[in-house]
């Protein structure tokens, strides 16, 4: 078993109103009233941020994250959030590169890149996604998808850096469909993306950062996956709307680590 602390995230996309994100926290966040052997983290809508950090903050147990941020410190950029307001709500992680905004909304690696370095330049842990469609994968270009997004949302990152990156790599084939990559594809995947770390920085770095699984991970695969050597967490959909599930993934994690 490796020294890397299991990350495990809940992407709730956009869903949960503040209303909904509350109720959910107050169900949620008594299942793990103190700190964990695994990393808890939740990234509710922009708009029911400030209601969950009121409930996450003072909880110890669990951080909060952002789904988006701008590059930008400031100014005319309509509709987007910066780091400084992100900041006053206490928020520590920032998901980045996700395939729905590369794919709905055109973020190529360069604006990922650019979104990477200032969140790093402000103190968050991004949690910076990769992962290929169904027709990359049946086109023999896993591998070439995979070191292209890796290097170039991670140009100019340097190794001392990385200790402050999360990966996640999430199949694009299977978020959402219900359909999870087998055991084997997961950690075949994430054990190539770790020798992409070791090509790109150093032996060090590759042992030490984090790869979470992302793709319909639920509580029946969750034991299974993050038992495998390069899986070391799971940034999670649609099983993390519902407290019970995703309390059951964190479980999961919890139980391989003790």
């Amino acid at each position: 078993m490796s020294n890397r602390k299991p990350i495990i995230a809940a992407n709730w996309k956009m869903n949960q109103t503040p209303t909904e994100a509350k109720a959910f926290l107050e169900d949620f966040l008594p299942r793990f009233p103190e700190e964990t052997a695994v990393d808890i983290v939740i990234a509710p809508s922009f708009l029911s941020m400030p209601m969950a950090a009121a409930q996450i903050v003072p909880s110890k147990s669990v951080a909060l994250s952002a789904q988006n941020m701008s590059p930008e410190a400031s100014g005319a950029f309509t509709g987007e959030v910066s780091a400084a307001m992100l900041k006053e709500v206490g928020t520590s992680y920032v998901i980045l590169g996700h395939s729905e905004r590369r794919s709905l909304f055109g973020e190529d690696d360069a604006i990922i890149n650019a979104k990477v370095k200032a969140a790093l330049a402000n103190g968050f842990t991004p949690i910076l996604c990769i992962g290929e469609t169904l027709e990359e994968r049946e086109g023999g270009k896993l591998e070439e998808v995979l070191k292209s997004q890796i290097q170039g949302s991670l140009a100019d990152v340097s190794a001392e850096q990385m200790v402050n990156v999360v990966i996640a790599y999430e199949p694009v084939w299977a978020i959402g469909t219900g359909v999870t990559a087998s055991p084997e594809q997961a950690q075949e995947a994430h054990a190539f993306v770790r020798g992409l770390l070791k090509e790109t920085y150093n032996d060090d770095v590759a042992a030490a950062t984090r790869i979470q699984y992302g793709g319909s991970a639920k509580p029946e695969n969750a034991a299974e996956l993050i038992a495998l050597e390069d899986i070391d967490g799971f940034l999670v959909g649609g099983a993390a709307l519902v407290s019970e599930s995703f309390a059951a993934i964190v479980q999961a994690g919890i139980d391989q680590v003790s």
